[in-house]
């Protein structure tokens, strides 16, 4: 064992410093003022400049340092940040200019063999997040994760590791927010707390210690540092926000078609069905079984005339038929795509196909080829694509996966051509078969936006594909472990993310599946979906009482389409998730400042944006009372529009309130779960795009565009429209407004922005209720012209329409 443990020698860089302890050199860069890369050679010169993660541009980035030396220790000062390592110990402290310490070594790094492992202090007060769809509760404290992409089928509470690596964690603590990302794509793990109190630790069993420190102070900015660091998620296609319909499996073709004509004879607006393994012959990948599908671009075409998309899975594995004629066997074979044994044979695999070989995903010339497979599938129409069993899944060995022997062949620029063992690629090659899909979609039709829903993943895998929690129960729990799961998914750069809605595995109560279907309504990617052998789970089951709720819920995501794809631009712009922790928006929601998700009155709530807020039972199968705590003061029924009313004083011991007034929200409400309801509230000063309710995305909707006003302060809104699939919004073709609001006693004041863009809007008018405020004199005035407001008669909004000429308007009502 050796430790990193006194300093020998240090020199400054322009932008940063290198200090060494014998053979051991330690490298601390600043690529910007708030954010550091720290490396570590244990012998001879730092690794390869190289990620999997990292764009090129953001490690290459670099700004200018003072350097800093005090008797104890040496360092450097950015415009953000000190940095420090204290002479005697090589300890690394990193501070803020206030003198705060962000991140602080707690003992010497440990290297045994090819392992190592980082020691941090943390205090009593500080919290942490991220980590991908790690199950258990949001925060990560006392708790410990391996990160080894697996095939995880009915995991639990317990489970880990999962399908996904994300080595991206943030550390929060009385309103000062860290992001820590470790590049390194050998198996790895972290520990908060469990092992060591007050320490946590991350470290790798081989490969190179390459980690950065991104500060914020707000953890908004960590969460958009890591977005600059390692990639945005594109601008998906609209129809992915609409819902979903999948099941393992539908087949034959007469049972894809009854389900498409059921979802629309039953109106229940829909934009997708997905095709699981048994469309294919034998489940070979690329291939059509031709007994239950004789007419599949047939059925393609139907589909897409009722305005429905397909999304068909592709595992990355390819069976093994030599003198089969498998074209997707022959071409990989000829152009050596495949892995290999440590004696150069292929290596094979038993997966759904039987024995199968698996494409060398990071050769860049692999990726090329897979991406070519999809040809013929994209020529017929088919409009998605879903990347399952890649962690890679193998059903014949020990470890459920491909052994860390076998042979890959690094082939990818930026990277030095090499061969490198299962052991170091096995948690990339998930995120590097989306990769392939997406570019080689790309490729085939480069102005239209390819949608790539990915199983297993790493850091980075953003840039490629959506993704989901994988293979789930139909139990109440479950639903219950959806949250956490996709806003630490949204904090880890998967914004948009989603989990089998119902189930994947076993059949959900009908209530079970009414209440998931209520909640999913408000999340990234709405998917049902369920294992094969199980119940019928599409939303008409149940019976009609069932049906007319879930209808109804689906129909309300309809409704909020030009919000959701609002903030699904604004994710491709800045990698805020869609789905957020309260404490993201409002990370001073308590006096003394802790995230107030960690508050038990909080644990299941979550925001959609910054506007709304998702209050689901705590636990979701009980039937009492639970308090629903709010990060600000001001909020609205979304249902109703009524103002939330402030609490009643009571005495603690018969009140939801803390004991403490630190550590006291500045709302709570009681609510009373009911199954056909969901509690969904509305921040004041939020301006809403509302749209009516179509049955597919590609349907005009008819009538105006509705804003929902929210009087409060600092009220905006904003909305954001293309064509929904191509990459014209790239050219100009696109439509932005804006939207503000002042609302005082004497008067009202709404302004909406002149269109930007070039793009057309489906409506004519706009139809605005404002909810929170109150006209003494019915009047109404639009661009300075006065006339009577007529009030409509049962709404708890005041109501008014206006010509939406593009060039935008004022309104007064007084």
């Amino acid at each position: 064992m050796v430790l990193l443990d006194h300093l020998t020698a240090s020199a400054s860089l322009p932008n940063g410093i290198v200090v060494r302890e014998n053979a051991i050199e330690e490298e601390i860069t600043a690529l910007r003022d708030d954010l550091l890369r720290i490396r570590i050679a244990r012998k001879g010169p730092l690794p390869e400049d190289a990620s999997w993660a990292v764009l090129d541009d953001a490690r290459h980035s670099s700004v200018a340092v003072t350097p800093e030396t005090a008797e104890g220790h040496v360092g450097f000062r950015t415009r953000l940040l000190h940095v420090e390592i204290d002479r005697s110990t090589m300890a690394l402290t990193i501070r803020d200019l206030n003198g705060n310490a962000l991140q602080q070594d707690a003992r010497p790094t440990r290297f045994e063999g090819g392992a190592f492992r980082l020691y941090k202090a943390f205090s009593h007060e500080e919290h942490f997040f991220g980590l991908g769809d790690k199950t258990g509760p949001l925060d990560r404290i006392n708790q410990s994760f391996t990160l080894w992409n697996t095939d995880s089928y009915r995991f639990q509470e317990s489970t880990d590791p999962l399908y996904k690596s994300i080595p991206f964690f943030m550390s929060y603590r009385a309103g000062r927010a860290i992001g820590v990302l470790l590049d390194n794509t050998w198996r790895s793990s972290f520990d908060f707390g469990k092992e060591l109190p007050g320490v946590y630790s991350f470290g790798a069993v081989d490969g190179p210690v390459d980690y950065y420190v991104l500060y914020g102070p707000s953890p908004k900015q960590v969460v958009e540092s890591y977005a600059w660091l390692t990639g945005k998620p594109p601008l998906p296609p609209l129809w992915t926000l609409g819902f979903q319909q999948s099941r393992y499996s539908y087949y034959p073709q007469s049972r894809v078609l009854e389900i498409a004509d059921h979802l629309r004879a039953d109106h229940i607006p829909a934009d997708a069905i997905y095709l699981d393994i048994d469309y294919q012959e034998k489940n070979r990948p690329f291939t059509i079984d031709r007994e239950r599908f004789p007419d599949f671009a047939g059925m393609i075409a139907k589909l897409k005339a009722e305005d429905f998309h397909v999304v068909a899975i592709t595992d990355l594995h390819i069976a093994m038929l030599p003198g089969e004629n498998y074209a997707p066997y022959d071409s990989g074979t000829a152009g050596d795509h495949f892995v290999k044994n440590p004696d150069g044979s292929i290596y094979t695999g038993r997966v759904w196909p039987g024995p199968s070989v698996f494409p060398d995903f990071v050769r860049a010339q692999t990726r090329t080829w897979w991406g070519t497979l999809y040809r013929d599938f994209y020529g017929m129409g088919v409009a998605g694509f879903w990347n399952d069993m890649n962690e890679p899944s193998v059903f014949d060995t020990v470890s459920r996966t491909i052994p860390e022997n076998v042979i890959h062949r690094i082939d990818e620029p930026g990277f030095t051509r090499r061969t490198a063992t299962h052991a170091e690629i096995h948690n990339v090659l998930g995120m590097e078969n989306s990769r392939a899909t997406f570019d080689g979609l790309k490729a085939l039709n480069p102005n239209l936006r390819p949608f790539v829903l990915t199983r297993a993943t790493y850091a980075g895998g953003q840039r490629y594909a959506a993704t989901w929690t994988g293979d789930n129960s139909s139990s109440w729990n479950h639903l219950r472990m959806t949250t956490p799961m996709l806003e630490n998914l949204g904090l880890s750069g998967f914004a948009f993310s989603g989990a089998d809605v119902g189930g994947f595995a076993g059949t959900p109560t009908p209530e079970l599946l009414t209440k998931w279907l209520e909640v999913a309504a408000f999340q990234p990617v709405d998917r049902d979906h369920s294992e094969k052998g199980t119940g019928d789970q599409e939303p008409w089951i149940g019976g009609p009482e069932q049906e007319s709720i879930r209808r109804r819920f689906i129909e309300e995501r309809y409704h909020l389409l030009p919000y959701l794809y609002t903030l699904a631009e604004e994710t491709s712009r800045t990698g805020l998730p869609m789905v957020r922790p309260l404490f993201l928006e409002f990370p001073d929601a308590v006096p003394d400042r802790h995230p107030i998700d960690v508050d038990p009155e909080a644990s299941s709530e979550f925001l959609l944006g910054r506007n709304l807020l998702i209050a689901p039972p705590h636990y979701p199968d009980e039937l009492d009372h639970y308090a629903v705590e709010f990060p600000s003061p001001d909020w609205y029924d979304y249902w109703t529009g009524k103002k939330v009313p402030k609490p009643q004083e009571q005495s603690v011991a018969n009140s939801p309130l803390p004991a403490s007034a630190t550590d006291r929200a500045p709302l709570f409400l009681q609510v009373h779960p009911e199954l056909a309801s969901l509690p969904v509230y509305v921040r004041a000063g939020s301006i809403l795009p509302i749209a009516p309710v179509v049955q597919s995305v590609h349907e005009t909707p008819r009538g105006p565009l509705t804003l929902r006003i929210y009087a409060g302060s600092a009220c905006e809104g904003e909305l954001y429209l293309d064509d929904g699939n191509s990459y014209a919004f790239q050219h100009g073709a696109y439509l932005r407004m804006k939207f503000t609001c002042e609302a005082a006693e004497e008067g009202f004041h709404l302004h909406v922005a002149a269109h930007e863009g070039s793009y057309a809007a489906w409506w004519k008018e706009i139809r605005a209720e404002v909810y929170g405020w109150t006209p003494r004199r019915n009047e109404i005035s639009v661009n300075g012209r006065t006339k009577p407001l007529v009030a409509e008669g049962s709404s708890a909004a005041t109501v008014f329409i206006v010509p939406d000429d593009v060039r935008g308007f004022d309104v007064e009502l007084r």
